[in-house]
């Protein structure tokens, strides 16, 4: 079968199998996500030899450290996945919520209903925890989905589906409602961010290379985030204990991801104090810095930062270092280089911390805590779909809600418009 006909029936059956998600009760949503949970635990050792021979052609292939970090799955991942799944089972279903009700003069009565997108296309690189994530959530919300995932991940997201199919299976919904694009093929991601008469949304979750490509070619409405440039800025009337604990955590505790810090902004006045600890902190941890004239003045012997490097993603060992007057500089910095995923404030000074949530222009803006925070999982939506930069139609960590939309519902007993 050619690449155009395999996903334009896939298409077909999501489309048909967005009908019955639509109307599926919470109950039987539930009873399907939980069956994916035991199946996936059931078959942990399966998911870890397909991923292994992942793995193994990933290092064959030389990809680098970030990429082959997204990509492994280890026992405590696949526990975080089911404890992903357990959290989207015990939120409240969006699914049939009337809001903003109301009588308008003429009598008649308003009323929004909140009800799915209907398909849903995501396309993913390397992690193969994001199969579960994003089709937990597509299910919960009523959706039908579309998931394909990297070419490097293909072997992992088989035995997942597997997993996903047999559920779907013993619960009476339709095994279509989620599917698992069964190819590595390059032309399927073509094909199905075009394929207007059967998909609602396109969800690209990745590099800047593949949203960007995405985002220029889809002829289907795209939710996206372009890269994670997340900024820790530490004011002068920061503690620097606490300064330093949340920008080792913000930079190291995992490299390879979207909301780790890229770059650390900090007040001239309490920068001779920070930055020499700073220095032997990202020292042990390998993290090579760079600075601006005045961080190199304080801290000898690293590399100049360059205009570039202000607006780089690195999701690698490299952290770039700006001084600053002051907070009216910071936020300038930060709104132009940054890429408005997540920035965060280090202070006691609450005026200025308002005056940061305010008018840093982020979808996430955090005051003294870590920017790794900033994750669906960690904001109780259970999972995510992807974490937005846009401002419409979701933006954020986008759960459950993020797909869902909403109608006018309107009730009248006759009335005409006179």
């Amino acid at each position: 079968m050619d690449i155009t006909t395999y996903i334009q029936n896939m298409g077909r059956a999501a489309r048909q199998a967005s009908s019955s998600m639509a109307t599926a009760t919470s109950d039987t949503k539930n009873a399907a996500l939980t069956r994916i949970g035991e199946q996936l635990d059931a078959h942990r050792d399966k998911l870890l030899t397909a991923n292994q021979r992942d793995l193994d052609a990933a290092h064959k292939q030389s990809l680098d450290g970030a990429l082959l970090d997204r990509l492994e799955l280890t026992q405590d991942r696949i526990n975080g996945m089911l404890e992903g799944l357990n959290q989207v089972i015990a939120l409240a279903d969006p699914i049939g919520q009337m809001t903003d009700m109301g009588v308008r003069p003429s009598g008649i009565q308003l009323s929004k209903l909140r009800v799915p997108l209907g398909v849903i296309g995501i396309i993913y690189e390397s992690r193969p925890n994001v199969t579960i994530d994003a089709g937990s959530l597509c299910l919960k919300s009523g959706n039908a989905c579309i998931l394909r995932g990297g070419s490097e991940s293909l072997q992992s997201n088989r035995a997942i589906a597997d997993s996903i199919e047999s559920a779907l299976a013993s619960t009476g919904l339709p095994n279509t409602a989620i599917q698992i694009v069964n190819t590595s093929d390059r032309a399927a991601v073509g094909k199905l961010i075009t394929l207007t008469d059967c998909v609602d949304v396109i969800v690209p979750r990745g590099g800047k290379g593949l949203i960007e490509r995405i985002s220029a070619e889809a002829r289907v409405p795209v939710i996206k985030h372009l890269d994670g440039n997340c900024h820790l800025y530490i004011d002068d009337d920061a503690d620097i204990t606490m300064a330093l604990a949340l920008a080792t955590n913000a930079k190291t505790h995992r490299l390879g991801v979207c909301n780790a810090m890229e770059s650390l902004v900090i007040a001239e006045g309490i920068a001779t104090q920070v930055l020499p600890q700073l220095k032997a902190i990202m020292d042990s941890h390998n993290v090579a810095l760079r600075g601006c004239a005045k961080t190199r003045h304080i801290i000898a012997g690293i590399d100049a930062a360059t205009e570039a490097d202000w607006s780089t993603e690195y999701l690698g060992p490299i952290l770039s270092i700006k001084v600053v007057d002051g907070l009216d500089s910071a936020i300038d910095h930060i709104n132009r280089y940054g890429s408005q995923h997540t920035d965060a404030i280090v202070t006691h000074n609450t005026e200025r911390a308002q005056r940061f949530v305010v008018e840093v222009d982020s979808s996430s803006v955090m005051v003294n805590a870590s920017t790794r925070f900033a994750d669906g999982f960690e904001y109780g939506l259970g999972a995510e779909i992807g974490i937005s930069t846009d401002k419409i139609h979701a933006r954020g960590p986008v759960g459950l809600e993020g797909l869902t939309s909403q109608k006018w519902v309107v009730h009248g007993d006759g009335q005409i418009r006179q």
